[in-house]
């Protein structure tokens, strides 16, 4: 008998996989949420801000479509609350907030982290997803850094405005900051900066894409409890106005509903992450 609820467990799994289509128990019901912002996505759209960030997201010029995993993420939550009509704003990452305060951009769709800056102006989604932080030094270490702490002292690069550039700023580091990417890894190849600290999946997406960089992360790196719980590398979120309640409400249980259905983990393998992906690993 158990064998046979394995093999048909098996051949429902198997079918989901191949269909791409993901199925929830539950709908929508934020109708008495009291603010207007749920109604007003639903019947006007919702414009998602994003920064140039592969493989988070990106936007073709030639096509003017959006792709990327968290793109992916957003428009899945979003097809589950009934919201049909997206645009994109695309500008660097430490723009969002700002554009979003000033009504351009309703939601900051490229993946955010709650630090303590940001909780004074805005709020945030559930979790979506998750990933650490990585030191990235040039190749041989030259500076011989094994920790967060011998960071002080030395010339850093972060992207503008990210969790990262708040907490090394909060422990007394020296901080270059960057507007893009590109920006960023250029400034570590070239000796600019002594060592950037960037997501980890971003910097091994760029190192599978540049094989010949000259760059490594610094292996074995314990990272403080403080950066995780409180500056901002715990799990990936969307951030939204204060003001916004049925909107956040409603993205809240989305995210919960396609991560639980498979479709975040469908997302995360198509960008060669895994379920680990999921959920958070502080070790």
């Amino acid at each position: 008998m158990l064998r046979s609820f394995l093999v048909a467990a098996l051949v429902a799994t198997a079918s989901v996989a191949a269909s791409q289509e993901f199925k929830s128990e539950a709908q929508p019901l934020f109708e008495n949420c009291g603010d207007p912002s749920l109604t007003k996505a639903k019947q006007n759209g919702i414009t998602l801000g994003i920064s140039p960030s592969p493989p988070y997201s990106s936007l073709d010029p030639g096509s003017n479509k959006a792709s990327g995993l968290d793109v992916e993420i957003n428009e899945a939550a979003l097809k589950w609350i009934g919201i049909e009509k997206i645009k994109y704003e695309v500008m660097p990452f430490g723009q969002l907030i700002s554009a979003m305060l000033a009504n351009r951009v309703d939601v900051v769709a490229s993946n955010i982290h709650v630090t303590p800056d940001r909780l004074k102006s805005v709020s945030f989604t559930g979790p979506a997803w998750w990933y650490g932080p990585a030191i990235v030094v040039q190749k041989g270490n030259p500076s011989n850094l094994k920790s967060f702490d011998g960071l002080k002292g030395k010339k850093i690069g972060a992207i503008a405005g990210s969790a990262a550039d708040e907490y090394l700023r909060k422990i007394g580091v020296e901080v270059t900051a960057f507007q893009t990417d590109a920006e960023e890894f250029s400034g570590i190849s070239t000796g600019r900066v002594d060592a950037i600290v960037e997501d980890d999946v971003k910097v091994l997406e760029y190192l599978g894409a540049n094989k010949a960089a000259a760059i490594e992360i610094v292996a074995n790196v314990s990272v403080p409890e403080e950066l995780i719980f409180k500056y901002g590398y715990g799990y990936a979120r969307y951030a939204l106005r204060k003001e916004d309640c049925s909107l956040r409400a409603a993205y809240t249980q989305a995210l919960a509903e396609v991560r639980g259905n498979g479709n975040v983990s469908y997302i995360l393998k198509k960008y060669n992450l895994s379920n680990r992906n999921l959920f958070f690993f502080p070790l």
